[in-house]
């Protein structure tokens, strides 16, 4: 298929984005038949493909459980969507599609390609699109988005071009995360233009800092922990896994999966969200019971079980002598030791924002979409998928997967809109 640069003959469909939903969406829509035409503002597309799992591209995750989604949606809701395309159905399709096979990371539950190559993956998902007739259109940036008048069809305006016309119109341009990529937000602000209900967005996953650093000399001391916020009203969230010291401050996956709560607290402008940590796998009575019992300084037992420059540290914030002795500590010394050890308060008073976070939170509502086609209930032919959408998962994968299910749903979706006009 060859599009002519004067919009004629008309689209299908028409998808903004060759992220990893708008890849999906362009890929599902062509495999029904459709004329599909993908817009990316970018050179290449896939660019948070490409630096996603260090370069090695963690494709989906081992579990999808609705719950971990964070998002103002109810659960059954969420539960809906991901069931439009199992897992087992996602791995089949990069297996078998893509002739990607995949090799499941059993410490982590995260299935990444064989070959541990990110831009394999982003490669062969182009290829995939093309083999199917779609056309691409790389440096092409889409500034608006509008139903064209006296038709039943929509039309998108070009920076540099004439605009295009479509039967239906895929939006998949992301969210406002790693803005490097490309990524700018411009999809949010056409749904709010186009009536549609924006939840507030936030930098999620993304690392905590605090300033000035009191933890600057622990940059590099990594280990598993698990984080804890107590919320009002709500149950406690807990995040466990690695956790890693920076320069500036604090990150892993742990952190990065509670992070939202500390960004949505500072965002709302009162009292910074406390997250306490336990240090190991030992808790209170375990702790108490070690100090109690074990002979020795009291920096040999809490060495056993936490990196050296951590465990030193804390006897440091504590006042605890390095060659103290366990049998010497008070007991209310010893008390306060095991609250350090199991409920410390971490110390942050910020973030690093959209440029080092992985997602977006907030975003479209999601009740105002078909969770079948991810079709608009305000607009016939405006289908909205991705990280735009007002959901997130933690790290892991899930964040991709829910960018295959919702975009393979709005390219099928869009297809059949097509077909029916």
């Amino acid at each position: 298929m060859k599009i002519n640069r004067d919009g004629s003959p008309s689209l299908d469909v028409a998808v903004v984005g060759a992220g990893a939903a708008g890849l999906m969406a362009a890929i599902f829509a062509a495999s029904r038949g459709s004329r599909v035409l993908l817009l990316e503002r970018t050179r290449d597309g896939g660019r948070k493909i490409l630096i996603s799992g260090g370069g090695r591209c963690n494709i989906l995750p081992s579990t999808l459980v609705p719950e971990q989604l964070v998002s103002t949606a109810p659960v059954p809701l969420l539960r809906r969507i991901l069931r439009t395309w199992s897992l087992d159905g996602q791995r089949r399709f990069f297996e078998q599609e893509l002739c990607l096979p995949l090799v499941l990371e059993s410490k982590t539950g995260k299935w990444f390609p064989k070959s541990n190559s990110a831009r394999q993956v982003r490669d062969r998902l182009l290829a995939l699109a093309a083999s199917k007739g779609v056309e691409v259109w790389f440096d092409s940036q889409v500034t608006g988005i509008e139903p064209a008048a006296g038709s039943k069809e929509w039309r998108l305006r070009l920076r540099d071009s004439e605009p295009v016309s479509a039967k239906t119109v895929i939006v998949a341009s992301g969210g406002l995360s790693v803005p490097a990529t490309g990524s700018d937000g411009a999809g949010l602000v056409w749904a709010r233009q186009l009536g549609h209900r924006v939840h507030a967005t936030y930098p999620a996953l993304t690392p905590l800092i605090q300033n000035p650093a009191r933890h600057a000399a622990l940059a590099g001391v990594s280990l598993e922990v698990t984080l804890t916020a107590s919320l009002t009203g709500q149950r406690p969230f807990r995040s466990h896994g690695g956790f890693l010291f920076t320069h500036q401050g604090y990150s892993g996956p742990a952190l990065l999966n509670i992070s939202h709560l500390a960004v949505q607290s500072q965002q709302a402008g009162g009292p910074l969200q406390p997250i306490f940590v336990q240090w190991s796998r030992l808790d209170a009575p375990a702790w108490n019971e070690l100090l109690r019992q074990s002979p020795g300084p009291v920096i040999g037992v809490v060495r056993r079980h936490l990196p050296a420059r951590l465990a030193e540290a804390l006897l440091d914030e504590g006042k605890v002598g390095r060659n103290q002795s366990s049998g010497q500590l008070r007991r209310d010394e010893r008390q306060q030791m095991v609250e350090r050890l199991t409920s410390y308060p971490l110390p942050w008073n910020g973030h690093e924002g959209y440029k080092k976070a992985e997602v977006t939170g907030g975003g479209v509502a999601l009740d105002e979409l078909d969770p079948r086609t991810f079709e608009s209930r305000l607009h016939p032919g405006l289908f909205l998928c991705g990280e735009m959408l007002d959901a997130f998962g933690p790290i892991g994968g899930y964040n991709f997967a829910w960018s295959w299910v919702t975009g393979r749903a709005a390219g099928l979706g869009a297809a059949e809109r097509a077909g029916a006009q």
